[in-house]
């Protein structure tokens, strides 16, 4: 049979055998033509949380739409943005400063500018504010992407406001638009920044930049700066003072270290900052870098306008506004500003009329230290915070730190109401188990060793003159300010509590010496009268704190810039503020302060000498306002504190003497319109409460055949000492029992830097001792008394270790 005779059937798919390799017998199916045709795989649906994820086609996607955006956002930003005009700002206007009233208190003078070719400034200046600011700045662009993006993510994370600006940038905003951070400006500048790169060179942007960067003291431009700080012109600038000045461009005012001693450290941690970047440069030689000392600016030569106190308090407002973040430095220093203060014109006549004929008046020319004498004053109202009154020196225009806002002065005794105040907030006892109040006794004996829960803490404080007391209440330790007392009364209540206590009332945590040890009871903390101002003021509203406040209103162009609100809390229990209070009733009664009563109305308050008097201070309050007055020393050629030994007339100026009187005289002028006020207490229950001595070797009384036989290495007691002072008829001034010495070693068993040399006291003539070993009050005036004949029979012990 032939083949084109054979006839083929086709066969049936369901009998077709199966082929493991291949499965479209399955999924396939023939064509008319005997060929298979392939199928497609049907996708399967996405179900549950795999529906919010994006396919990589949506990233891809969103990606693309993103960077299409983001370059037409660009080249529409870069069309539509113009380089503009100077700003106002390039000419900068002056600010005005009003009273409360109303009635000008200062404008703050003409803006002190003056321009300079690149060719005159000398590279060294050059290069140390390349170092400073922006090392790159001839081999970048005109803006650093990543950086912005890194100022940015740290902001945003809370690791503080970050700068990522080129200096082109920065010029950017200094000559054609602002210091406001907003992200329209921020966008702004960017593309106004890449525009005046393409037209100008980078000489030409640097010299405009060095022409309007703000360096503090009211100077704009490198050339203004060098006549500011160093009274010479830039050509002139050695490479240790360029790169002081070129340290100001990151924090102008806080970095001027003649106006504020306290920041020279950070001020000297930038300038080693800028100096070293320019060895890393290559633009400095290591050599020279390592001989370099840190060139002191001259004294500021403020404007005219700014004499007298005018010039401190308008520092002190725009501290105020800076350091609370209201108005930027830069911006604020571009003018145009009107603020209202909270300060009150009759107070402020006031304080500085006390402080002329209390202070001032009683300086001759004859006396050497009459020339060091330095006054700082401050007045809050207790219930609002708002600073009424300043006094910050003899003339802004001859001195130009603040004595009012410094923190450089030891507060001395004035910190020993906080040890009491903590002592009732946190009900503490003394070592044997009795509770703190006005009426707990201690051993008041000079150089007693302070005990801990584990004995001797090795430190051993000295009382003023080195005045025995013996047992007495804590009430006559602070009318007398007892050093011995209220060391073993810190460590009692806990040194770190003592400063929890003092930061919640309002001196600063970063205050320097605020070490948590025994000695922080005598004061070694360097807050400023402002400061401590504050912290009395919280005293006097019952416990109650919030910040103070010096400004009541800003506008600029007719806009009102926004306040914070005041906040105030319970910083600590009413009840022991109000205890304290009404244990500072005796010290103006009858102790150191006495002089206070001139003021004519019910007060409190508390004395207070710096180490080696180099400061004699008065803290006080009335129910309506809150005052502090220090008298500092200082030689004004090389700005070094001295002792006020011999000032004013007097053998040693003390805080009972001129500082209390200041205070008086101040504050019955400054209230003589007002109805007297009572103080309205809530005392702790059992705080006047009489105690007895306590039955321990901590408090009971000094025997003076006795030697001190604690394990302490400081000098034993003289043996020949008796136990109590005799006291003086007419104790003329009165002590302050405050000062501090020596050199720290509170844990280690060494004389702590702390320990007391100053203040007699006011021992007044009493001599009813009694044979129970009380403090007799007699009719002299005095509260001390001579010490009980059984009193005196007992023997001084001290506590053993583990006891």
């Amino acid at each position: 049979m032939s083949d084109e005779h054979q006839t083929w059937t086709p066969r049936d798919p369901s009998a077709a055998p199966a082929d493991p390799g291949n499965d479209e017998g399955a999924q396939g199916s023939s064509s008319g033509n005997g060929k298979k045709k392939k199928g497609r795989t049907k996708r399967p649906r996405r179900t549950g949380w795999r529906r919010l994820v994006p396919t990589w086609r949506m990233l891809l996607g969103s990606v693309l739409v993103a960077g299409l955006l983001l370059i037409g956002g660009f080249f529409a930003g870069y069309q539509l943005v113009d380089i503009p005009a100077a700003n106002a700002g390039a000419d900068a206007q002056s600010n005005v400063y009003f009273y409360q009233d109303g009635t000008v208190l200062a404008r703050d003078g003409e803006v002190n500018r003056e321009k300079v070719k690149l060719a005159q400034v000398p590279t060294d200046v050059q290069h140390a504010v390349l170092a400073a600011e922006d090392r790159d700045f001839y081999n970048q662009p005109a803006v650093d992407v990543r950086a912005m993006f890194r100022a940015g993510w740290n902001t945003a994370t809370g690791k503080g406001k970050q700068g990522g600006s080129t200096i082109t940038q920065q010029y950017v905003k200094n000559y054609y638009l602002g210091q406001e951070r907003t992200v329209v400006r921020k966008a702004k500048e960017f593309f106004i920044a890449i525009k005046l790169n393409r037209e100008q060179s980078k000489d030409q942007i640097f010299e405009g930049y060095l022409n309007t960067s703000y360096f503090g003291r009211n100077a704009y431009g490198i050339q203004a700066a060098a006549q500011a700080y160093y009274g010479k012109n830039v050509e002139d600038l050695t490479t240790a003072e360029a790169a002081y000045l070129a340290s100001l461009l990151n924090a102008p005012s806080a970095y001027d270290v003649v106006a504020h001693p306290d920041s020279k450290p950070a001020a000297l941690s930038r300038w080693n900052y800028v100096l070293d970047g320019m060895v890393k440069e290559g633009w400095l030689d290591s050599g020279e870098r390592s001989t370099t000392g840190f060139p002191v600016p001259g004294e500021a030569k403020p404007s005219t306008g700014l004499s007298g106190q005018r010039g401190y308090l308008v520092q002190a407002v725009e501290q105020y506004l800076t350091g609370n973040g209201i108005i930027d430095e830069k911006t604020l220093a571009t003018g145009g500003h009107r603020i209202t203060t909270t300060l009150d014109k009759k107070k402020q006549d006031a304080l500085v009329a006390a402080v002329k004929d209390n202070v001032m008046k009683k300086r001759s020319d004859d006396r050497e230290p009459d020339r060091n004498v330095r006054v700082g004053g401050a007045s809050i109202v207790p219930a609002t915070g708002e600073v009424v009154a300043m006094y910050g020196g003899i003339d802004y225009t001859q001195q130009y730190v603040n004595n009012a806002t410094r923190r450089d002065y030891q507060v001395g005794s004035t910190f020993k109401p906080f040890v009491f105040t903590s002592a009732v907030a946190n009900d503490s006892t003394t070592q044997d188990g009795r509770r703190i109040t006005p009426e707990t006794y201690y051993d008041g004996t000079n150089k007693r060793t302070v005990q801990g829960p584990q004995g001797s803490t090795g430190y051993d404080p000295a009382n003023e003159d080195d005045v025995d007391y013996g047992q007495i209440t804590v009430r006559t330790a602070t009318d007398k300010s007892v050093n011995a007392v209220y060391a073993q009364m810190a460590q009692d209540v806990g040194p770190e509590k003592v400063r929890e206590t003092a930061v919640a009332l309002g001196i600063p945590k970063t205050t320097p010496d605020l070490t948590a040890s025994p000695s922080i009871a005598l004061g070694p903390a360097t807050a400023s009268v402002l400061d401590l101002t504050e912290a009395y003021a919280t005293l006097a509203d019952h416990g109650r704190h919030g910040p103070y406040t010096l400004v009541d209103k800003v506008t600029k162009d007719g806009t009102e810039i926004e306040l914070p609100d005041r906040k105030t809390e319970q910083a600590i229990s009413r009840e022991a503020a109000d205890t304290t209070t009404a244990l500072l009733r005796s010290v103006v009664e009858g102790g150191t302060g006495s002089a206070a009563q001139a003021a004519g109305r019910p007060a409190v308050g508390k004395t207070g000498t710096a180490e080696e008097d180099k400061a004699a201070w008065f803290a006080g309050y009335t129910p309506d306002l809150a005052t502090v007055v220090a008298v500092m020393g200082q030689d004004p050629d090389s700005g070094t504190q001295t002792p006020l030994y011999g000032a004013l007339g007097l053998d040693r100026v003390n805080g009972g003497g001129a500082p209390a009187e200041t205070w008086a005289a101040y504050t019955e002028a400054a209230l003589r319109s007002s109805p007297a006020q009572e103080f309205d207490l809530r005392t702790a229950p059992g705080s006047d409460e009489p105690q007895e001595p306590g039955e321990d070797g901590t408090d009971t009384a000094t025997d003076p055949d006795t030697p001190d036989d604690t394990d302490s290495p400081s000098t034993p007691a003289d043996p020949t000492t008796p136990s109590a002072p005799t006291a003086p008829a007419t104790p003329t001034p009165p002590g302050n029992g405050d000062s501090t010495t020596g050199t720290t070693g509170d844990a280690t068993g060494g004389t702590d830097g702390d320990g007391a040399t100053g203040g007699d006291g006011d021992d007044g003539t009493g001599t009813e001792g009694g044979t129970d070993g009380d403090n007799g009050d007699g009719d002299g005036g005095g509260d001390t008394g001579a010490l009980g004949g059984s009193l005196i029979e007992g023997v001084r012990g001290a506590r053993e270790p583990g006891e």
